[in-house]
């Protein structure tokens, strides 16, 4: 929506005493005393209970609470997409629940009695376009807005509250119950989950003398980089693997522009990021389609001397078109566009840049990691055949 404003409209005062700023915030309701037993009757009586959280539990703060509830009653924890890294290094995560999740993760996720959500949408991507969860599964939705709770899937209790204050008073609910369970929480599933994370994940690498697997590059950039990051991703083919593969310390450290569905977004949350948090690495993750829409922000990170990594997943295409229409398809042409040398491009505004083929080609973000003292992009010729499985699931899902 655009108001447009003459100008001496806008130059006017006006009239009355200026409004306050300092209004407070709006409490949070508190959970409904009966709904929440309900809910509390449910967990205490579940075997394989399920924790998911979403931005909702990130923003009101509930990840410790969601924690100490997830202990009590054997839960594994997972996270939507937006709460990507609020359960970072606990040994029950499941990480990502949907199309970004590990076999094993759907697997436990699949074999879920219930589960809980707090402050995520259980949209289509999350569940896997509802192939992802037993329909037998009852679900809790814990939501501040009534009217998300069930928006995208049914519940089977809803429960209208803000996430940590919920997740509290069902701790404290189920201690007068003197429930303590241990539910999922065993050394067998904490040993499978060890050992299944993306990195574990065997896969027959496709890269060439001139092109690097999207899997292996991602890979290779998350066992050079610091723990301590920021990684902002774009839209498109090749978000699933920076989402899949690179590890973040908690929720601040993952910024998903496809919440907004519009590619060439990435670059500029990732500026943002960087000005935020200069205590942390930042690292744009971008396809060069995005990256061409956004161009001008490289001029950005160099004006600002940014020590921004930029990493451009080059197919020299739209990769989510080619491969949703097929590379043969009618009009494919207008998805697909020659090799760009965007590397040049960027050195040309002044940035850092250098063009990745193989895994050796990496030498130089060791070196950039030593000094950041500016930006550096990094041009990596992906192989453009590798489909992300979460792209063919949501092929088969429509």
């Amino acid at each position: 929506v655009v108001l447009s404003c003459p100008l001496d409209v806008q130059a006017e005062h006006p009239p009355g005493p200026p409004l306050s700023l300092d209004e407070p915030a709006p409490v949070p309701p508190a959970p409904d005393p009966d709904a929440l037993g309900d809910v509390a009757d449910l967990l205490a009586e579940a075997r394989r209970p399920i924790i998911l959280a979403g931005r909702g539990a990130v923003s009101s703060g509930a990840g410790d609470a969601l924690e100490a509830l997830g202990e009590r009653i054997g839960a594994l924890m997972a996270t939507s997409a937006n709460g990507n890294g609020l359960f970072a290094g606990s040994p029950y995560s499941l990480g990502i629940a949907g199309g970004f999740a590990t076999p094993e993760a759907a697997e436990l996720l699949a074999s879920a009695d219930v589960v809980v959500v707090f402050g995520a949408s259980l949209n289509m991507w999350t569940t896997r376009h509802g192939t992802l969860l037993d329909p037998e599964a009852r679900i809790v939705h814990v939501d501040v807005d009534p009217t998300r709770i069930g928006a995208h899937h049914p519940a089977d209790l809803p429960l209208v509250s803000d996430c940590r204050t919920a997740a509290l008073e069902l701790a404290a609910a189920l201690d007068e119950r003197g429930v303590q369970r241990t539910g999922l929480r065993t050394p067998e599933v904490a040993a499978r989950l060890a050992g299944s994370k993306w990195a574990d994940q065997p896969y027959d690498d496709a890269g060439t003398d001139e092109a690097i697997d999207p899997r292996t590059l991602t890979r290779a950039l998350d066992g050079i980089l610091p723990r301590q990051r920021t990684v902002a991703v774009d839209s498109g083919h090749f978000m699933g693997w920076p989402a899949m593969y690179l590890q973040v310390p908690d929720p601040a450290g993952f910024l998903f522009a496809q919440s907004y569905q519009s590619v060439g977004l990435g670059l500029a949350g990732a500026i943002g990021a960087a000005v935020a948090r200069p205590d942390r690495v930042t690292v744009a993750c971008v396809g060069d389609g995005g990256l061409l829409m956004a161009a001008g922000e490289l001029e950005t990170l160099v004006r600002l001397s940014l020590p921004v990594l930029v990493v451009v997943y080059d197919d020299a295409a739209y990769g989510a078109e080619v491969h949703h229409f097929g590379a043969d398809a009618p009009g494919a042409s207008t998805v697909r566009f020659p090799d760009a040398d965007i590397a040049g491009m960027a050195a040309g505004v002044g940035a850092e840049a250098v063009t990745v083929r193989r895994t050796e080609d990496l030498a130089a973000v060791r070196d950039w990691l030593a000094r950041r003292d500016g930006p550096l992009v990094v041009d990596a010729k992906v192989v453009p055949g590798v489909v992300a499985s979460w792209l063919e699931e949501a092929f088969r899902a429509h």
